[in-house]
């Protein structure tokens, strides 16, 4: 068995539903089934799926609508428990339970609310719990939409802190050419670093049921490989296709993730100025700098600033130097109230916790 990884599954609709009217229930078992088996082997798996509106229509006898958002919505809001009831249901044959989690773009882009979600993320998956994740459609408008559950998947994958983003299609993978009009057209096999000319190649959506067309795959595969994920694009109607991606079986096209990932991914979600600035001991200093610990509060001597949890503070010592930029688990009030003390001490002192660090050492770069 390869070691443990955490993969994320993005599916379309044109996969949910074979490029028919309904949700095709045979292939989503099918796909399901995969999940489990991955599952079992203590992969930790994150869905990512589109459908809701497929579902809604289904559901209510392919209604005749105006073609107006407040429509959208209204689909969106009878499907999503459709499908998430299917999900459940299909889970459930294998004694796996899932989590519902329903996102805007306002939840990835206030920091708060970024944290929250992670937190929430990696909390189903410690726990074993399979997330089913979804634009929320049926509240989110066009500022605060991701837009497209491509893009949605790359954000979910960074959540996650996946190893990889699975983005199943109705096609094999990128191809040279358009293949449903040019029999000459190859695919391709490994991208690394997207330019133009590949953007060029990537047509728009046509099977009239999603939002995604390779042109969003390829803004989604862009933002994870930043992040150090590997993306996958790959038929969702492949036999084996997410055994083989866990297995690195060559599966469609696959873009590789940069070569420096963890610097690149924090440069690219913490590129905030600071907030406040966090003082540390000489302790703590040694700790970060030396054994590439984690910020505790109790090497915390001084805060300035006021912050929310989730805002990028600057760490210094005591002598005034720039040590590292890091995201804070703490509010400024809590902070100056837990600095200097144990972390089994936080939750009789704020009477609550958001867990035993200040900073993360994930959330950290060091100067």
């Amino acid at each position: 068995m390869s070691s443990s990884q955490t993969l994320v599954v993005k599916l379309g609709t044109s996969v949910l539903t074979g490029g028919s009217r309904r949700l095709n229930r045979a292939h989503i078992v099918e796909l399901v089934r995969q999940c489990a088996h991955q599952h079992a082997a203590g992969h930790r798996i994150v869905i990512v799926t589109s459908g809701a509106m497929a579902a809604g229509r289904e559901h209510l006898g392919y209604p005749e609508l105006p073609p107006t958002i407040a429509s959208k919505q209204l689909l969106a809001a009878v499907g999503q428990s459709r499908l998430i009831q299917l999900w459940e249901q299909l889970f459930s044959i294998y004694g796996i339970h899932i989590g519902q989690m329903l996102l805007t773009r306002a939840d990835l882009e206030d920091r708060e609310r970024f944290l929250n979600a992670r937190d929430t993320l990696r909390a189903l998956l410690d726990n074993h719990i399979v997330p089913v994740i979804n634009e929320n459609d049926a509240v989110a408008t066009a500022e605060i939409k991701v837009g497209d559950n491509d893009n949605l998947s790359a954000l979910a994958a960074i959540l996650a802190g996946a190893d990889k983003l699975l983005l199943l299609t109705d096609q094999a993978g990128l191809f040279t050419a358009d293949p449903r009009n040019n029999p000459q057209a190859e695919l391709i096999r490994d991208v690394r670093g997207i330019d133009d000319a590949l953007r060029a190649l990537a047509g728009d959506s046509v099977s009239g049921l999603g939002t995604g067309g390779m042109a969003t795959k390829l803004q989604a595969a862009d933002i994870a490989c930043r992040a150090g994920i590997d993306t996958i694009i790959a038929a969702g109607s492949r036999a084996g296709v997410i055994g083989d991606v866990i297995d690195n079986q060559p599966v469609g096209t696959c873009f590789h993730a940069l070569q420096t990932p963890l610097e690149n991914r924090k440069r690219w979600i913490f590129g905030a100025p600071p907030a406040g600035e966090i003082t540390v001991d000489d302790g703590a200093l040694s700790a970060i700098l030396d054994r590439g610990s984690s910020l505790l509060p109790k090497g915390i001597r001084d805060i300035s600033g006021n912050f929310s949890r989730g805002e990028v503070i600057r760490i210094r010592s005591l002598q005034g130097r720039d040590v590292a930029h890091g995201v804070c688990r703490y509010n400024s009030d809590a902070m100056r109230m837990i600095a200097g003390h144990h972390s089994q001490q936080i939750s009789e002192i704020l009477g609550y916790e958001y867990g035993p660090v200040a900073v993360h050492r994930d959330d950290m770069i060091v100067s």
